[in-house]
């Protein structure tokens, strides 16, 4: 296996050749500031992702139906990380806030008490990467995994969560999961702050506790409620979980009821996210032992479909987001494909 020292300096190489290769593609005279104002239903899919350990930052698709998925820039990373001491990206997570501006959130280490933050109007031009220390009042929390940013309309604020370890603190699960005899354990709750702006937090509290170890999770409003699909990552005892979930309360905040049944089948899933397409939500996942993509959808998220068959997906694609921009700005970035246009 690869050390961390050598994937760090195989993909620095990497990641400068690539940046570089980018910003020839884009650099204008000005840099450019593109409205976020669009018709009803001028918008197009995208979804955000990370490959191999995140090494080297965003990674984006495009999609016209939410079946049929298709890189942008040829694949190449279009924002690399600079916080964090790994310095990863991985589960790019992305938001629209109600002035049409892009947040986005992103894990950027196994073992840190923080989570990564950008903004950006087009997608490709990003504000400089912030580290936000959500839990550093606990001193004994392991990570800071999979962060998800939710805007709530009913309180005109974000709601961001991720999973976190605190060793003990719950003893029915504690130390599920171990990598060997002196690991002290994965057991994961989901935990939460608000903003209104990314600027000022609430204190951090915890989210969700189901009663087993829990990650992943994303929210999406339903109607006068909210749903949260997360992944149920209980390991023991045998045979482990490893399915998604879905959880429902009458406020972003919650407090969430028990998770129902399993919405996945017989392979280990993770990654979870939502979006409304037509009739349906789409709820797309990473069969990350088979190493590929896989869709449920459901008209109610009750009742659910598996559609994996119908779902193309590059190979490659990590645990990210998929989420709803302008025509303008979904063009700008396809034509990131066609440098020509930009000399």
């Amino acid at each position: 296996m690869m050390s961390k020292r050598a994937w760090q300096q195989m993909f620095t190489a990497k990641l400068a050749l690539t940046t570089l290769s980018v910003a020839a593609m884009l650099s204008t005279s000005a840099v450019p500031r593109w409205s976020q104002a669009a018709e009803p239903g001028d918008e197009q899919l995208l979804f955000s992702y990370f490959v191999g350990n995140g090494e080297d930052g965003l990674h984006l698709l495009h999609s016209t139906d939410g079946y049929q998925w298709e890189k942008i820039a040829g694949g190449r990373s279009l924002l690399a990380p600079t916080v964090g001491g790994d310095k990863l990206m991985r589960d790019p997570a992305v938001v629209v806030g109600p002035d049409g501006r892009f947040h986005m959130v992103w894990t950027v280490s196994w073992s840190e008490r923080g989570i990564g933050y950008s903004s950006s109007e087009d997608l490709l031009h990003w504000e400089p990467q912030r580290f936000l220390p959500v839990m550093k009042d606990e001193p004994t929390a392991r990570n800071c995994w999979a962060p998800e940013a939710f805007y709530d309309e009913a309180t005109k604020q974000f709601v961001v969560c991720w999973a976190t370890t605190i060793p003990g603190k719950f003893a029915e699960t504690d130390g599920q999961i171990k990598r060997n005899d002196d690991d002290p354990g994965w057991d994961h709750r989901m935990y939460y702050v608000t903003t209104p702006d990314f600027e000022t937090f609430s204190p951090t509290r915890l989210f969700y506790d189901p009663g087993f170890n829990v990650i992943d999770s994303t929210l999406v409003s339903a109607g006068d409620r909210y749903a949260m699909i997360l992944k149920d990552e209980t390991d023991r005892p045998f045979p482990a979980a490893k399915n998604l979930r879905v959880a429902f309360a009458d406020r972003a905040v919650g407090p969430y009821g028990p998770a129902g049944e399993p919405i996945t089948g017989k392979y280990w899933a993770e990654g979870p996210t939502a979006i409304r397409i037509g009739d349906k939500w789409f709820v797309y996942f990473d069969k990350y032992t088979e190493h590929k993509f896989g869709l449920v959808t459901s008209p109610d998220l009750l009742t659910w479909t598996d559609e994996s068959d119908r779902l193309q997906m590059p190979a490659g694609v990590r645990h990210g987001t998929a989420f709803r921009a302008p025509t303008a700005i979904v063009e700008r970035l396809l034509s990131v494909d066609r440098p020509n246009e930009h000399r």
